[in-house]
């Protein structure tokens, strides 16, 4: 693997949530934990929530086995360094990209993640719809703890760990500088992301978040799908509804198939290109 002080980026968002995306098509570089954290510096770097190499997945020995399937792998790491399973809201970027750039040509295609396959569709809008697959509901009773105060969640899996908190006021997450505490550790022994989620009415819902790895964030689209589907089953409701979930950087829509796939529709932007000299 060749480590080269000179990359070309991409940057791109999704509802505000932004990432730095390096292409490496033939899997060549190696993108080191202290260059991520150095990319996704908002003062010494070039900012963003995290960063995803753009590489073909026949070119990645732990996920070629998906290269029948997926021609593009989505090597995303956390603002931290660590590694995701996947992110919602960077899979659309993702997408956009691949499809600016003419390395896709259909829709549906197949990209390929660390949590799988995920199907993504351009829509006519130019937003664009995402399969997260079904999520999960983790056993046991969750708490979180901001302050001096514990709030009942629940544990939820579409891949990542999340821990929805429902609140009377998105106020109730603090200003949100340090991570909330989440127990127990039996459920969470990864850690989680944290949603703070208020109902606005039928089918509404908001939400601000804390991102394993990164901090507050505009938004999280696998959050937004938790979130969704921790609503849909607080409320009994049968497969076949859409929710719209309200985001600090707007809003994301997510309908249950009655097969309980969660799809997920929103924007995504590409907003600069270049390169960038590591430290």
């Amino acid at each position: 693997m060749a480590r080269n002080p000179e990359l070309r980026f991409v940057k791109g968002h999704g509802t505000g949530n932004d990432f730095i995306l390096i292409p490496d098509f033939e899997g060549e570089l190696e993108i080191t934990p202290d260059q991520v954290r150095w990319l996704c510096d908002r003062h010494l770097g070039l900012g963003a929530d995290g960063v995803i190499r753009v590489v073909r997945t026949a070119r990645v020995p732990e996920v070629a086995a998906m290269a029948d399937s997926a021609e593009w792998f989505m090597d995303y790491q956390n603002a931290d360094g660590s590694i995701s399973e996947m992110c919602g809201n960077g899979s659309r970027v993702f997408a956009r990209y691949l499809d600016a750039t003419g390395l896709i040509t259909d829709s549906p295609v197949m990209i390929a993640t660390r949590g799988g396959l995920r199907e993504v569709s351009m829509e006519s809008d130019l937003s664009i719809t995402v399969d997260m697959g079904i999520p999960t509901t983790l056993a046991g009773t969750a708490v979180v703890t901001v302050g001096s105060r514990q709030l009942p969640a629940v544990g939820v899996m579409i891949p990542n760990p999340h821990a929805v908190s429902f609140v009377d006021s998105l106020d109730d997450a603090g200003d949100l500088r340090v991570s909330p505490g989440i127990a127990p550790a039996a459920i969470f022994d990864e850690g989680a992301n944290v949603e703070f989620v208020v109902v606005r009415g039928d089918n509404h819902i908001a939400m601000r978040v804390f991102e394993r790895g990164v901090g507050e964030t505009l938004s999280c689209g696998t959050g937004a799908c938790a979130a969704a589907f921790a609503y849909l089953r607080r409320i009994e409701a049968p497969a076949g509804r859409e929710v719209r979930v309200d985001v600090l950087g707007g809003s994301l829509y997510i309908f249950e198939t009655q097969a309980g796939h969660l799809l997920m529709r929103g924007p995504a932007d590409i907003v600069a290109r270049g390169t960038v000299l590591l430290p």
